[in-house]
């Protein structure tokens, strides 16, 4: 794990201007910084990288990293890249570190751009070749690892953060209105249904895929893989059997490092199977970090207590606390260079803190289990509406009745015939976004859209979440968060050969006897402890507003409603308003108040590059 920059155009990269972006570029990578430019002729190629030391932690693995007339600058993690080596050996390559580093450039020499086919891992890697002139980049196939371009008249500029582009650059970035209004209308699930970013002109490159530029500033952008979703028979074992295969694969190949690992421990089953795993499949020497929210709807003490005291590892809880928010989530703002998206990943980051503080460099998290075998609450609706002309649908409509009926709390999802009625039904998502849209001074409406992945009505809002909806937010916060700390976040969920079997389990094995995740909890059975696995609350990693801040006490309503930047955005009398509403909040206008709240920041961070909006 490490952060990346660089440039390529016309203009020459200033020496300061490199100097000061290696420096911001200090917390993703503190053990060493480092930059190579490349001159020819009219074009300048400046690639800066900043090293977190994770695999071979000798600096003859420091990077920019050169074979020949190749050099590549790389953030993430090739994981098998142990098997990789083997097959570059048999051919007669000779290695000179022990790092993936080495072994993914050498891919890259002897198979070209169809070497990423073979990865297993997270990245975004810029390879330069010196004797051709041609640049690749290439991103991950989940999006794990980030990569921003900024265009400009001289040439691309290109980072792992924002602020890379910013310092690298020495362009005044102009804040997206269009974006932070969307934030606060449709909240967190809208914000990677459009290209846009937080900031005018700053784009994310996009995932799975590889792009070239050669010498005359050509550039060639295609997609290496694409999600394929294709239910092919099997029996419920074997389905159980063929994903608890590839489960433990992944989890083995990530537990690879030369330092040590921690894993994030929450109540639900996701994380606990994986630590479960680690500790009773591999013997690994598992340490967990937990959080606890006083908020009984969040509180998952018991759970969490359950698999720590089955496995007897090593632990920290931390517990969560108004103390300090203001100040804290400030902090956030500023280094996310964006708002904060969610609740979750400000407590999130008292997690990562923890970690850091106890000396581990690698992380490891449950992303990903619900949108690989089904873990939301409209995934039972859409499963019983799937089902609609299965032999057994009497029997997973009782399920339905007696399992979930009296725990789901969201209006519309309390009604199994939802998707009956009207199958494109999505309102349950941007839940009160009209009342969000009257706080704004100008008009802003974006209904709800999604893409069409496939013919599955369940499978393909799963795939939304998992590549246009949640799974994008959690990557870009977990990267941020772990980051901040100088930490790598690893999540064996997103397995490329994990996904492809999930998604070919024909989908009547995804919710049986009332339970999401069915698949799962039969894989980890005889691992995991039986009160997480069996448990059928669906708590999530979430808290309140009110377990962070009182927001009726009087500093902190004050500042809420000071003179700033938001209210040429937002109407005061509207957020008053909300503010006076009757406590505890429900959780959308919970999610709304922390969204202005960090959309108020970052403004007032921002404020002297804001545009009209044009919404």
């Amino acid at each position: 794990m490490c952060g990346i920059a660089g440039y390529i155009g016309q203009k020459r990269a200033e020496e300061g201007r490199v100097r000061q972006t290696l420096m911001l570029m200090n917390n993703r990578g503190p053990d060493h910084q480092g930059f190579a430019v490349f001159n020819e002729g009219r074009r300048q190629v400046c690639l800066l990288h900043a090293r977190l030391k994770i695999l071979d932690l000798d600096a003859r693995a420091n990077q920019p990293f050169q074979i020949g007339d190749y050099c590549i600058i790389y953030n993430g993690e090739l994981y098998n890249y142990v098997e990789i080596r083997q097959q570059l050996e048999a051919d007669g390559v000779v290695f000179k570190t022990t790092s993936d580093t080495e072994v993914l450039l050498q891919a890259f020499i002897r198979w070209g751009k169809e070497c990423l086919k073979s990865f297993e891992g997270m990245w975004s890697l810029v390879i330069y070749d010196g004797k051709s002139g041609e640049i690749v980049m290439a991103r991950d196939r989940f999006g794990e690892k980030p990569l921003y371009l900024l265009r400009t008249p001289d040439g691309i500029y290109f980072g792992s953060e924002v602020k890379f582009l910013k310092a690298l650059s020495g362009e005044s970035l102009s804040v997206n209105m269009r974006q932070l209004s969307r934030y606060l209308v449709n909240g967190y699930k809208s914000l990677y249904k459009t290209p846009e970013t937080f900031f005018e002109g700053v784009e994310e490159f996009p995932r799975a895929t590889c792009a070239s530029f050669d010498g005359q500033g050509r550039e060639k952008m295609f997609s290496y893989w694409q999600p394929l979703v294709k239910a092919r028979p099997m029996t419920i074992d074997q389905a159980v059997e063929g994903f608890r295969e590839r489960l433990r694969e992944s989890v083995r190949l990530r537990l690879r490092s030369d330092v040590p690992m921690a894993f994030c421990l929450s109540g639900g089953v996701d994380s606990a199977a994986l630590v479960s795993i680690a500790a009773k499949a591999f013997r690994y020497d598992v340490a967990t970090f937990s959080l606890i929210d006083p908020d009984e709807r969040y509180n998952e003490y018991a759970n969490i207590r359950a698999t720590i005291d089955d496995l007897g590892c090593r632990h920290t809880i931390i517990q969560v606390s108004r103390q300090g928010t203001l100040e804290r989530l400030r902090q956030l703002v500023n280094y996310h260079d964006a708002p904060v998206y969610t609740i979750s990943y400000y407590i999130h980051s008292f997690l990562s803190e923890a970690i850091g503080r106890e000396g581990f460099r690698v992380v490891c998290s449950g992303t990903a289990a619900d949108e690989l075998v089904t873990g939301y609450y409209d995934h039972y609706n859409l499963h019983l509406y799937e089902m609609r002309d299965h032999p057994e649908f009497p029997r997973y409509l009782a399920d339905w009745k007696k399992y979930v009926a009296p725990v789901v709390r969201n209006p519309y999802l309390r009604n199994p015939n939802l998707y009956f009625e009207n199958p494109l039904a999505r309102e349950h998502i941007y839940l009160n976004q009209n009342d969000f849209a009257a706080c704004l001074r100008e008009p802003f409406a974006e209904p709800f859209a999604e893409k069409k992945y496939c013919d599955s009505p369940l499978r393909n809002r799963m795939l939304n979440e998992m590549f246009e909806e949640s799974i994008p937010v959690i990557l870009h916060e977990d990267d941020l968060n772990s980051m901040f700390y100088s930490i790598e976040n690893r999540s064996p969920y997103l397995d490329a050969a994990l996904f492809d079997f999930a998604y070919s389990i024909p989908p009547e094995h995804l919710i049986r006897d009332g339970y999401n995740k069915y698949i799962l909890r039969r894989a980890v059975e005889g691992v995991l402890n039986d009160t997480v696995r069996l448990d059928r609350r669906k708590k999530g990693f979430n808290a309140s507003i009110h377990s962070i801040l009182d927001v009726d006490e009087p500093q902190t309503r004050d500042y809420l409603l000071e003179d700033s930047p938001i209210f040429d955005l937002v109407r005061k009398d509207r957020v008053e308003d909300l503010l006076g509403r009757p406590k505890p909040f429900t959780n959308s206008y919970s999610k709304f108040i922390f969204s202005f709240l960090n959309a108020k920041m970052f403004l007032e961070m921002n404020s002297k590059v804001v545009h009209d909006c044009h919404c």
